[in-house]
């Protein structure tokens, strides 16, 4: 039998008088303040084929997880800060070891009318950690979940009962793959949840449907119809100038400048929506030897990437992730380019001259061309880089295993959960296969104190250790681009996998 929390602690969070009830805003707004009822919004993002699924537990693409928010709802979103706030869970409150959680779960219909309740909880938390799938993407991050002590309290509340302290798990219980399903659901094709739209259709590759459901517990969305539809880079930019759709998501810089003048179609920016970078295999030579890959910190030009690679619409990256964002370890001296001090560590380690494998891809745009500006700036100091092509529709998956370097990049995501998908030794996106058994120990033993300065403190030391031996060279924190027609009101800067961001249920169409 779990222990029942006796008390609230610091790490209680309540839903205030209204609190949770999100309207999007209209902070990027330029046209009507009133909203309108009616008319189907149509907006296209990078596709990724017979892959995409709706699967809320499965989701790894940005349009996967725009569509299951249409449909799903979390128990927890994140806020533009990256700290979390209500959604099915109108509050929260820990023990006072973070061992024991408590969640009053707000009154919430699913579209086939069945109300929330406890059960429909602890089955999402059950599917999301089934042993047998492997694509469920929140499963490492919530193994520390234990199952058989969670249970039902009273006729709202629900206890989440885990292995070793976390102080993070509200944090954790809005990352990417965690959206509420009904108890007992298991069949993509037909899915049903407490979100603003109910499904209508969907077809790998191409598109969504999803229709108004009047009865969502936010309020009924503007919208009749949303469609969700997946497109290559250039169809976005045509369609979204042309009309054809109303919001193109994920913008290059380059379209970005030549729509400044556009009447029709109008950019939303968002800073410090995530990083780009290198990332180095630290498992095997040459950068099993830290002195290497500082090496290729070292030599790497920030400020002329960001000026080619984002038309200068980035900040210069530190080699740590989170710019902005909360536990981001400020104070740091910028690493700076150095090339004499990067070619002494390439002679020292036995690099110089010799060359590495560059795996890159036209998965995301800028890829290629960063890769490419990466060889010949590592020639400058004296290190040869091969740059080999790989297909763009399995390449975040081919990274963890292949290339001597790689790009990454990453949206936003708390500091805390970067590291645990990222770098711990069994993370399931350990691109640079960063694994050492005291790093993970310490982050684990961070992420359990309670204390908010003492565990900033505890992360910072441990992003200190990243930064200065492990293999992600960080050069960029761009902004993040979405085009939107002339008749859509509404939307709102938000970085990816925060709650205002694809938020659809709060927009308008003129």
């Amino acid at each position: 039998m779990p222990v029942t929390p006796t008390r609230r602690s610091v790490l209680t969070v309540a839903a205030a008088a209204g609190a949770g009830l999100l309207t999007g805003c209209s902070s990027a707004d330029s046209g009507s303040s009133s909203p309108k009822k009616g008319g189907t919004l149509r907006a296209a993002f990078p596709g990724a084929g017979v892959k995409e699924t709706m699967d809320p537990h499965a989701q790894r693409q940005f349009v996967d997880i725009a569509r299951h928010k249409a449909v799903f709802d979390k128990l927890v979103e994140l806020d533009s800060t990256l700290r979390p706030v209500p959604r099915l869970a109108r509050s929260w409150s820990s023990d006072d070891d973070a061992r024991v959680w408590r969640f009053e779960l707000r009154e919430a219909r699913f579209h086939d009318g069945h109300v929330l309740d406890a059960d429909d909880v602890l089955y999402s938390i059950s599917r999301i950690l089934d042993p047998d799938a492997a694509d469920h993407l929140a499963k490492n991050s919530l193994s520390h979940i234990d199952l058989s002590n969670c249970r039902k309290v009273g006729r709202r509340g629900v206890e989440i009962a885990l292995t070793r302290p976390n102080a993070e798990l509200p944090s954790q219980l809005a990352m990417t793959g965690t959206p509420i399903v009904r108890d007992g659901w298991d069949d993509p094709k037909k899915p049903v949840g407490t979100g603003p739209f109910r499904f209508v259709s969907f077809t790998a590759g191409r598109g969504f449907t999803g229709r108004r459901f009047d009865d969502h517990w936010n309020g009924a969305p503007h919208l009749d119809e949303v469609r969700i539809l997946s497109a290559e880079t250039e169809a976005r930019a045509a369609a979204v100038r042309s009309g054809e759709v109303h919001f193109a998501h994920e913008m290059t810089p380059t379209f970005a400048r030549t729509v400044e003048h556009n009447s029709r179609v109008r950019v939303v920016a968002t800073r410090r929506s995530g990083v780009q970078g290198f990332a180095l295999k630290t498992d095997r030579a040459p950068f099993d030897d830290p002195d290497a890959a500082m090496a290729v910190k070292l030599l790497v030009d920030r400020e002329r990437l960001v000026e080619v690679v984002c038309a200068g619409r980035a900040e210069i990256g530190n080699d740590v992730y989170g710019k902005g964002y909360t536990y981001y370890p400020e104070g740091l001296a910028q690493r700076e380019r150095d090339v004499p001090e990067a070619r002494r560590l390439l002679k020292r380690t036995g690099l110089y001259n010799k060359k590495v494998t560059f795996y890159t891809s036209t998965a995301a745009d800028g890829f290629a061309q960063a890769a490419h500006l990466f060889t010949d700036q590592a020639g400058e100091a004296g290190l040869k880089v091969e740059v080999v092509n790989g297909p763009p529709e399995s390449y975040f998956t081919d990274v963890l295993g292949k290339g001597t370097v790689t790009n990454h990049r990453c949206g936003a995501m708390t500091i805390p959960t970067y590291i645990s998908e990222r770098l711990l030794a069994d993370a399931p996106q350990n691109a640079t296969a960063w694994k050492h058994q005291d790093f993970d120990d310490a982050f684990t033993a961070a992420r359990a104190v309670v204390d908010d300065d003492k565990r900033t403190e505890r992360y910072r030391s441990v992003q200190t250790t990243l930064r200065d031996q492990g293999g992600l060279v960080l050069w960029g924190h761009p902004e993040w681009l979405n085009a939107i027609s002339h008749t859509v009101q509404g939307v709102k800067e938000a970085p990816p996998n925060t709650v205002d961001w694809a938020r659809f249920d709060t927009v308008w169409l003129d």
